[in-house]
């Protein structure tokens, strides 16, 4: 006679055993998901919200039914925790796991499918069991470059964000948020700042970025590259040297909503274009290209939809966005991201096609980017412009060398390639005449055993 600590967990029905080792995980603690773990899990950290999450799981009717498995689709199953994208019992149960760690939940309705069900599966009311390995997570990467990783602590209100020019509050402290390089503690204090322009206060960009992620009353976990921390200078204040990771634990208390483009007038939109012309100058003067990148690129989604104005405000507009673009495009030569700065450089052409900086900058991008010709092109443009710029002369003598440098080389590269071609050929040949010759002597001594053959014969002889 077996007991129930014989018993395996699948012998056993599922009201026995949640009700005998099942732990309640739901937050407040309403016995809507029952947890029993079948297998522990590494020691260490749990997903957040947010995090991106990889499982197998298999769903059952407490008949046993089977309704869903990735296991079948021989697949693991990706969502990101916590944002409503699979059902609620699942969201709770996986965020009690470790990783490697396999377990039971058994879902009440109501953090299931609830009364409608999901037919024809799942009948209305239905309680569920699943049976759940959490293979691996990461954070929510915030920027294409991953450059700044997301892990939400605490959930914040609603699904407002602050945007560009918001007030934020922003609580730093030792239980709330912290800054880190390593195991080090280097900043914390309370700071609020203007979205947008946090370097004032010594906050780096990549918590000014998130700020747009966050909402009121969260708590994250913020991953930062040197991209989007201190960069290749470090901060000495701090003790940060140079090309430095940095963690930030963000408390975000409270803000202040700046208004959105469209419910800005045009003397408003002009006014915050003169003042972020400004901060974009003092940042870049500061080596801070990224922070000035950001005030620039504002005035152009402020004002490159502008239409329908008088001609003396449509001339002041234009001159914002040729002032914004060819800033851009000087940031973006710094930072090395030469399409971004062709790409400024072309924009203030179609609206000035004789603009000597355009074409001097664009010129200079593609000379990075190996486009010698079309580098070449754009400096004789500056030249035709203004016939007396020294420093598009001095590029013009440099595109022409490279060019010339690179049809020195084709010529190597192809000379070596050819070289090579007649080296194998007469190789070749060699072997074809030498195949020949064998099989000369093959064919000769072939017919001379033919003839000896017929000898034998004549004679009675076997050959030999």
């Amino acid at each position: 006679m077996t007991t129930d600590k014989d018993q395996s967990m699948d012998d056993q029905s599922p009201a026995v055993v949640f009700a005998v080792k099942g732990i309640d995980v739901t937050p407040n603690k309403d016995e809507g998901v029952r947890k029993v773990v079948k297998k522990q899990g590494e020691d260490g950290d749990r997903p957040m919200i947010g995090d991106k999450v990889a499982v197998h799981y298999t769903g059952k009717l407490l008949n046993g039914k089977k309704f869903d498995s990735s296991m079948d689709r021989k697949k693991p199953f990706i969502f990101n925790l916590g944002k409503g994208q699979v059902i609620k019992g699942l969201d709770i149960g996986v965020s009690s796991m470790q990783r490697g760690e396999v377990c039971m939940l058994l879902c009440k309705p109501e953090y299931a499918y609830g009364s409608a069900g999901c037919l024809p599966k799942i009948p209305p009311n239905a309680m569920l069991q699943f049976e759940v390995e959490l293979l691996s997570f990461k954070g929510e990467v915030l920027t294409d470059d991953g450059g700044i990783t997301r892990r939400i602590k605490v959930k914040g209100e609603g699904y407002n964000s602050p945007n560009d020019g918001s007030t934020v509050h922003v609580l730093y402290s030792t239980v709330h948020l912290e800054g880190r390089c390593g195991e080090r503690l280097f900043d914390s204090r309370n700071v609020h700042f203007i979205v947008g322009e946090s370097e004032d206060m010594g906050v780096p960009l990549g918590v000014d970025r998130a700020m747009e992620k966050m909402q009121k009353g969260e708590c994250c976990m913020l991953y930062l590259k040197p991209k989007y921390g201190f960069g290749k200078d470090g901060r000495a204040q701090h003790k940060i040297g140079p090309n430095s990771d940095l963690m930030y634990e963000v408390t975000l208390n409270d803000f202040e909503k700046a208004k959105e483009s469209w419910e800005l007038d045009l003397k408003e939109k002009l006014d915050l274009s003169a003042r972020a012309k400004q901060k974009g100058t003092q940042y870049f003067k500061a080596g801070c290209f990224l922070q000035a990148v950001v005030q620039y690129q504002r005035i152009v989604s402020w004002l490159e939809m502008e239409f329908g104005v008088g001609k003396e405000q449509q001339q002041t507009i234009q001159n914002f966005l040729l002032v914004a673009q060819l800033n851009l495009a000087m940031c973006y030569l710094r930072l090395r991201e030469y399409a971004l700065v062709v790409e400024n450089c072309n924009k203030v052409i179609e609206l000035d096609g004789k603009n000597e900086k355009a074409l001097y900058r664009r010129g200079e991008a593609r000379l990075f980017r190996n486009e010698f010709s079309l580098a070449m092109s754009d400096f004789k443009l500056v030249l035709q412009v203004n016939p007396s710029n020294r420093a598009a002369h001095g590029q013009v003598s440099i595109c022409q060398c490279k060019i010339r440098e690179h049809h020195e080389r084709d010529k190597k590269i192809y000379a070596n390639m050819f070289q090579k071609f007649a080296e194998h050929d007469v190789k070749a040949g060699k072997g074809k005449r030498r195949r020949g010759e064998d099989s000369g002597v093959m064919n000769e001594n072939h017919q001379v055993a033919i003839k000896r053959r017929r000898r034998s014969q004549d004679h009675g002889q076997d050959c030999p």
